[in-house]
């Protein structure tokens, strides 16, 4: 029996087996690396949206958990257009600045690259028990034991991060750090703020693998308290993934978009 997130129990995603999201994750992801171009990203991304019910994540839920990766996907897309090669139809001229066809469809690509490479990953982690992964690591896989433990350590770890900033936050503007202040000084107190959740997170994990090597993780052989299985909805995610797959693939090739990224 899995043990997943209570606030998605009921779709469809939690109740697969975390290997088969896993090579659906990675297979997609890799269609969307293999190629330079907007269209396979487009069409990957708009199938990955698609499937937004079947995790109960509105789009606005999605864009308040994801909006740094838009903003970046954004800002990569615009510097990319801004300084790509300047071939094809010129779109739009205003002194210096100069986007043609071309540009834009590379700035376009590495906008959708990045968001179609980022929501894989997302999916995966809110719809995974860290416990259910490192299980199926472990039974499925034969993966080492440092390995599967690192693994699940770290997606312990991650939804602490988010409440780690969220207290230093807390604490810097009782301080009255960070409100205050030109852009360069706000990115200032971000960056103050980076680095104490970085070293928050190096005490946390030095805590934790301490705490695990005393309690005998990965010393003699394990048991296990539940059997990490596959199901009819495995099946069902792994063919959707390699139909996305293979849907972006060939839709960049019959439009000619396809740029192989070794090519």
């Amino acid at each position: 029996m899995n043990v997943v997130n209570p606030t998605i129990t009921g779709t469809v995603l939690p109740r697969a087996n975390p290997l088969s999201k896993l090579f659906a994750a990675v297979v997609i992801t890799v269609v969307v690396m293999l190629s330079v171009d907007w269209v396979s990203a487009g069409v990957v991304l708009g199938s990955e949206l698609l499937l937004l019910p079947l995790l109960g994540i509105s789009v606005r839920k999605l864009f308040l958990r994801t909006w740094p990766f838009v903003i970046a996907a954004v800002v990569a897309a615009y510097g990319t257009a801004l300084l790509a090669e300047k071939t094809g139809r010129v779109l739009l001229e205003f002194g210096p600045v100069l986007f043609t066809q071309d540009s834009v469809n590379a700035g376009l690509a590495i906008g959708l690259r990045g968001l179609a490479i980022a929501l894989p990953g997302l999916f995966l982690l809110t719809t995974t028990d860290p416990t259910d992964l490192a299980d199926a690591l472990a039974q499925r896989l034969k993966a080492p034991h440092r390995f599967v433990l690192g693994a699940l350590a770290g997606m312990r770890l991650v939804g602490l991060l988010f409440d780690e900033w969220r207290t230093l936050g807390l604490a810097r503007h009782a301080r009255g750090v960070g409100h205050e202040g030109n852009p360069a000084a706000r990115f200032g107190h971000f960056l103050g703020q980076a680095f104490g959740l970085m070293v928050q997170a190096i005490r946390r994990a030095t805590r934790l693998a301490v705490a695990m090597e005393a309690r005998g993780f990965g010393a003699g052989p394990r048991t296990w308290a539940r059997e990490s299985t596959f199901s009819r909805v495995d099946v069902v995610v792994v063919l959707v993934g390699l139909l996305i797959a293979a849907i972006a693939v060939t839709a960049s090739v019959l439009t000619g978009t396809w740029n192989f990224i070794f090519g």
